[in-house]
C-alpha cells in the first residue's frame, strides 16, 4: 500500500467528517464533497458561517463548532482561507485534513506536517477516491 493510500485510509476512518467551505450551491465543489460523503453513507457536517443548513444538515459556523466525533475535515476553501483555518483545526484536535485541489496552501501543509497531522494535498480528490455521482 502506498503512503497516500495509508493516509486516505486513516482519513476515512473518522466516525464523522467536517466539510469546510460547504456550499448550498449544488454546482460548487463544496456541495459536491458534502453529497459525496452522504452518498457513501458517511456522517458529514457542513461548515459555513453564512448558512444555517445545507442539504438538510445543520451547519457548523466554524471548525470549533464541530462535534467531537469529527476527526477528519475536507477543506474546499481558497488557499488564503485554508491558511487561516488550519490553526483552528489543530486547536480543535482535528487529526486528518484533506485539502481538496485548489485549497492547498504550502504554509498550512507545512504546519500540519510539523504538528504530526495527517494532511492530504497535491491533487488527490475525495470525489474521485470515494466515487461521486451527480444526481
Amino acid at each position: 500500500m502506498t503512503i497516500i493510500q495509508e493516509q486516505m485510509n486513516q482519513f476515512l476512518a473518522s466516525p464523522a467528517f467536517g466539510v469546510v467551505g460547504a456550499s448550498g450551491n449544488r454546482h460548487k465543489f463544496g456541495n459536491k464533497v458534502l453529497r459525496c460523503y452522504l452518498q457513501n453513507g458517511r456522517t458529514a457536517i457542513p461548515v459555513n458561517p453564512n448558512e444555517t443548513e445545507i442539504e438538510g444538515i445543520p451547519c457548523a459556523a466554524t471548525i470549533s463548532d464541530l462535534p467531537p466525533n469529527v476527526m477528519s475535515i475536507s477543506m474546499i476553501t481558497p488557499p488564503a482561507v485554508t491558511e487561516k483555518l488550519v490553526p483552528l483545526a489543530l486547536e480543535k484536535g482535528i487529526r486528518n485534513i484533506w485539502m481538496q485541489p485548489g485549497a492547498e496552501h504550502s504554509g498550512a501543509v507545512a504546519l500540519c506536517r510539523e504538528k504530526g497531522i495527517n494532511v492530504i494535498s497535491g491533487g488527490s480528490c475525495l470525489l474521485v477516491v470515494l466515487g461521486y455521482h451527480d444526481h
